[in-house]
């Protein structure tokens, strides 16, 4: 890790634009899934008491129509159940926990953990793939809780950004809730090509790979009016290198690692936690 680090440092300083001018607004993945117990109140707190201000989570809903913050369609990586999420009523899912330990945590209770809280930037991800499992219908009846349930937090000064790899729910809200704040999830680096398909759908932020995206990539995104978030976010060095590359938003799944070792080896750095 150390020689990877020196080899951005030096890149850094001997780029011809060498003094960082935008702020990176970090955030914690899943509330920092490879520190913690990801998606789990727990999970958040930790965060939050690390000094942590930006959250990304994942929404998936119940047959019977309730909301729960975990990632994978399936139960089987992190719980003690299995099979498909969207199958299980919320009875059967409130019986479950992690493999930690903890339960799975309801939307409406991270909800209520971050009501009161200010100068929040949270990203809700909607978890609508398979599309087989929310048809258009049930993809609305999602969309609309989701949307209701972060309208009743509280919180001064505050980013709420409704992101999605799925086109679909992005643009119910577009035509529902067009103050909606949106953010496109594509598989793939920044290019001419992610560029103009934000463009063309009419969302000015993307969230793209860091593999294979340029500086030059991501002033091209800036000149046409889109923010830049760059994932994944497994290491400090993938930090320093989003960073590097000019990325208004980083997320990382080491957060509390992140911040202490910024803070100690480039506290020149402009972060936003």
């Amino acid at each position: 890790m150390k020689k990877t680090l020196i080899c951005i440092f030096a890149v850094f300083l001997g780029c011809s634009v060498n003094a960082q001018t935008q702020t990176i607004r970090a955030f914690s993945h899943r509330g920092g899934r490879l520190e913690r117990d990801e998606n789990t109140l727990q999970a958040f707190k930790e965060s939050w008491d690390g000094g942590y201000t930006g959250f990304e989570t994942d929404i998936r809903m119940t047959r019977d129509g309730v909301l729960y913050i975990t990632h994978d369609n399936t139960l089987d990586r992190t719980t003690t159940g299995s099979g498909v999420f969207e199958e299980k009523s919320s009875e059967e899912i409130d019986r479950l926990r992690t493999k930690m330990g903890n339960p799975i945590l309801r939307f409406d209770e991270l909800c209520r953990f971050f009501d009161g809280k200010d100068s929040l930037y949270v990203e809700f991800e909607f978890k609508t793939k398979p599309v087989s499992s929310y048809p258009q219908e049930r993809l609305e009846e999602y969309v609309e809780k989701v949307w209701q349930g972060v309208q009743s937090i509280k919180s001064k000064g505050s980013q709420f950004v409704f992101t999605s790899s799925d086109y679909r729910g992005l643009r119910y809200l577009q035509t529902h809730h067009p103050e909606a704040d949106l953010l496109l999830i594509v598989n793939k680096p920044l290019c001419d090509e992610t560029i103009a398909l934000a463009k063309t759908v009419g969302i000015y932020s993307l969230g793209c790979r860091m593999e294979g995206t340029s500086r030059r990539d991501v002033e091209n995104a800036h000149k046409a009016g889109i923010t830049v978030s760059l994932w994944p976010g497994l290491t400090v060095e993938d930090f320093m290198l989003g960073a590097y590359l000019g990325s208004d938003r980083m997320c990382t799944d080491i957060p509390l690692t992140v911040k202490k070792w910024v803070e100690k080896n480039a506290p020149w750095l402009k972060v936003k936690y």
